[in-house]
């Protein structure tokens, strides 16, 4: 299971960032979608772009977790910048604090999207999210409307063992190389959410891309 005050390691584990070949996809999908997660698959990072779009109504409430595969793939850019959706990060990061916090909370809490990526996810239909903050776990698990999770296939694991395994052992040590140099900041897995299934039809939906995009 993860240690949360696990030393960082410096040295990606190589074997976690080799993509699934199309066997475990099909393996993952079908369990996924065995657990109630929906679930298509991208070709590319074009196709998984156009794929989440069309999931994502012009003017929709959207907020989107912090994502290396997001920003990747133009999506973040799109729903923060474009003026096409009604984003919530630009308006969070518009707010104060100190004096809005209840206010902050209460938006970000239920939002009608919620949209991100995923650290693990397991060949018989488990997800893992790691977070620092636990921002974007709530709303993952329960108060947004729908969640939209777009993953490239090299995060496909065994098993949770597995999946914390890559959790504690590989991206975290790409995150805080992330965190660092953006901000100069150190991370780490405070909190884990495991989603085993979802018990409202068409509520999430997972794009898995066959190519290597965020980690």
């Amino acid at each position: 299971m993860v240690t949360l005050n696990k030393n960082i390691t410096t040295t990606p584990i190589e074997e976690f960032a080799k993509l699934a070949n199309d066997a475990q996809i099909e393996r993952t999908s079908k369990a996924l979608e065995a657990n109630g997660i929906k679930t298509l698959i991208a070709e590319n990072a074009a196709e998984a772009k156009r794929l989440f779009f069309e999931l994502v109504p012009e003017g929709a409430e959207v907020f989107l977790g912090s994502s290396v595969t997001l920003e990747k793939l133009g999506i973040t850019e799109e729903i923060d910048k474009s003026g096409r959706f009604d984003a919530l990060r630009p308006k969070m990061f518009a707010m104060n604090r100190e004096t809005q916090g209840r206010e902050i909370r209460k938006m970000m809490g239920a939002p009608d999207y919620a949209a991100g990526s995923v650290q693990a996810v397991t060949e018989d239909g488990h997800v893992l999210i790691a977070s620092n903050t636990g921002s974007q776990l709530g709303p993952y698990a329960s108060s947004a409307g729908k969640v939209i999770w777009v993953v490239g296939s090299q995060k496909i694991v065994k098993d949770l063992n597995e999946g914390f395994r890559r959790l504690e052992d590989h991206v975290l040590s790409l995150e805080e190389q992330h965190m660092q140099e953006l901000y100069k900041v150190s991370t780490a897995i405070s909190k884990v959410l495991i989603v085993n299934r979802e018990l409202r039809p068409n509520r999430i939906t997972m794009i898995i891309v066959k190519e290597e995009i965020g980690f």
